[in-house]
């Protein structure tokens, strides 16, 4: 009877030591799962920030690149007609005013680069809420299936307790 006793005893040790183990690798599954998520979502985000970034700065070059040019074309003329203060100074009016006009340039550039990374940013917190709900779904399933788990070979054990082999 007591070798019965140490039979199933030992029985119950190896499906609790498998069951465990199944839930091991199950819940590193999982985590492994979810990493990856977070880690190509991060990825992704990243590349468009960045690839945002390399579309503004070749604007904002550009557009740097033909103020200097204008800078320079100012220079040059001032050389020129030195000696025609009229002149001069009409085609200061003028530079002021293409000046002006880059920096309204600049500023609405400046602009729709804050609105576009705003978009952006609440896009990626949209991205990243829904990754964070679908992790704790699996979670929750995975609590669930570690309860089942735990809560069946209680069952069965005491099943086994009160109906004797």
């Amino acid at each position: 009877c007591s070798a019965r006793f140490f039979s199933w005893t030992a029985d119950i040790n190896k499906a609790f030591v498998a069951k465990r183990k199944c839930l091991e690798s199950f819940t590193s599954s999982s985590l492994k799962t979810g990493q990856q998520k977070i880690e190509e979502i991060w990825k992704s985000q990243q590349k468009e920030r960045a690839q945002m970034s390399e579309d503004y700065y070749t604007q904002f070059r550009s557009v740097f690149q033909q103020w200097e040019s204008d800078i320079q074309r100012t220079k040059d003329q001032d050389k020129k007609f030195m000696s025609l203060f009229q002149h001069q100074q009409a085609m200061f009016q003028q530079m002021r005013a293409s000046q002006g006009q880059r920096l309204k340039t600049l500023k609405q550039l400046v602009d729709h680069y804050i609105k576009s990374m705003q978009e952006l940013q609440n896009t990626h917190k949209e991205q990243n809420t829904t990754v964070m709900d679908e992790l704790r779904q699996e979670m929750a399933l995975l609590q669930k299936k570690i309860l089942m788990n735990t809560v069946s070979p209680t069952s069965q054990t005491d099943f086994l307790l009160k109906h004797p082999v």
